[in-house]
């Protein structure tokens, strides 16, 4: 049965003659196969490094009066080193027990000998192309479970009050369509969230939602956990490695904390949103994907262009659309509605039954300021449903005064709390601003962020 159009696969045939390599296009072009055709290991090498193939079929021997096979074995190993994934079936007129074995020990998948069967070739590719895309296919889920075994269920966005009503029906209009989003807010207004939201709305909701804090990844390993690294790029490349964006492949991608990437790595960001376009690290080959981007920041990108912080075009290729979440003190309506939700759900994780809050707790909650937003109120009630003598939460057990920071003295606190007191603090100074705060603060960007997530500031 012929391939289809839809899902041609890409078969590069290698061989010192001619006649050879005529008969094998006129053939696999009639099984509706991409075909290309080089004479030797060097030109194999290089087709290889520079384009993706689904299967190469290889001759043993190139150089003539030569029947031992050397160059097709050291082929051989040399392409398992570059991509081992990729199905390689060997070809050669010198067939041999000894010489097929030592093919199959090398990486080969199967062995044709010339004069080859028409059927049998034919068979033998087609099984190949099959399992090599499976295998392929295998690798990219197991690293896309992984990231969700590693990852955290995506909480509802609720929302009845009348300043998220717009961005209600912004995310409806927006969410089914292709357009790349810049979700824009103060820390802990959920923009997460909302990018999950458009994830799912999308019709690459069945395809994977890959998530990267791009602002909490050093210049030295930005590359590498965006694009991927090939065996031995750096001292500890060890195997080969897939980015996030090939993990993102017709599916979404979302860039946390977009305003924070390095200028230099700016460009290298925009040409693979413009298109689709990358290449590993230590690799000259271009991989392409289809992904949608989302982005998000509580930075004020205008101010970070005019600081020349941040590269204009690649802010014109984000926000196609913008939508701008409102923080929680704009919001008091949602309180509640999000206080019970927050209460049901720790509830369950610790297995407390919960009637709800008091009257008083509810006024606590709607008249405090929320300088940590959505997600400084479910911490607060996680606290508060763990200190609860009963099973209603009172004012008390909030420890809150209106417009104020929890009632608690430095003295009262352990180290940890100290330091996400300082930190939050610092943020609260800077307004948000990460580089200024990390300054401010004697760390490194990177450093900061791994605190700020460590205590879910």
């Amino acid at each position: 049965m012929k391939t289809t159009d839809t899902n041609t696969p890409r078969v590069l045939v290698a061989d010192d003659q001619a006649d050879v390599l005529e008969a094998l296009r006129l053939l696999l072009k009639g099984e509706g196969y991409r075909i290309e055709t080089v004479t030797s290991p060097a030109a194999v090498l290089e087709a290889v490094g520079a384009r993706d193939f689904d299967l190469l079929l290889i001759d043993l021997n190139y150089t003539r009066d030569t029947t031992s096979g050397h160059e097709g074995l050291d082929l051989l190993t040399r392409l398992q080193q570059l991509d081992a994934t990729l199905p390689v079936v060997v070809m050669t007129a010198w067939g041999s027990v000894e010489l097929a074995v030592e093919a199959m020990r090398r990486g080969a998948r199967d062995f044709i000998q010339k004069p080859w069967e028409n059927a049998r070739l034919l068979t033998v590719l087609r099984t190949q192309i099959e399992l090599g895309r499976a295998l392929r296919k295998g690798e990219q889920l197991e690293a896309e479970n992984q990231l969700l075994r590693d990852g955290v269920k995506p909480p509802i966005l609720l929302a009845t009050s009348a300043s998220m009503q717009p961005v209600l029906q912004l995310i409806e209009s927006v969410g089914p369509s292709e357009a790349n989003v810049l979700i824009t807010g103060e820390n802990g207004t959920g923009k997460e969230v909302v990018a999950q939201t458009l994830h799912a709305l999308s019709p690459r909701a069945a395809k994977p939602m890959i998530t990267v804090n791009v602002g909490a990844l050093s210049e030295g390993t930005f590359e590498s956990e965006l694009f991927g690294h090939v065996k031995g790029a750096f001292t500890d490349a060890k195997t080969d490695r897939v980015g996030r964006f090939e993990l993102a492949d017709g599916g979404t991608l979302f860039l946390d904390e977009i305003a924070n990437v390095p200028l230099a790595q700016q460009a290298k960001l925009l040409r693979v949103v413009e298109t689709g376009e990358f290449e590993r690290v230590g690799s000259s080959k271009t991989r392409r994907v289809d992904v949608r981007i989302l982005s998000a920041t509580n930075a004020d990108l205008k101010e970070e262009i005019a600081a020349n912080r941040f590269r204009q075009d690649l802010l014109f290729r984000l926000n196609t659309v913008e939508i701008h979440l409102p923080p929680l003190r704009e919001r008091p309506e949602d309180i509640p509605l999000l206080a019970r939700y927050f209460l049901n759900q720790h509830a369950r994780r610790y297995r407390k039954p919960f009637n709800g809050f008091s009257a008083d707790a509810l006024a606590v909650l709607a008249r405090y300021a929320w300088p940590g937003n959505v997600r400084e109120l479910s911490h607060m009630v996680e606290r508060a449903m763990l200190l609860a003598k009963g099973t209603m939460i009172e004012a008390r057990d909030l420890n809150l005064q209106a417009g104020r920071e929890p009632v608690r003295g430095l003295e009262e606190m352990n180290l940890d709390e100290v330091e996400a007191y300082l930190i939050r603090k610092t943020l609260a100074r800077f307004d948000g601003n990460v580089n200024q705060a990390a300054e401010a603060l004697g760390l490194s960007r990177s450093a900061l962020y791994r605190r700020l997530q460590r205590y879910g500031l």
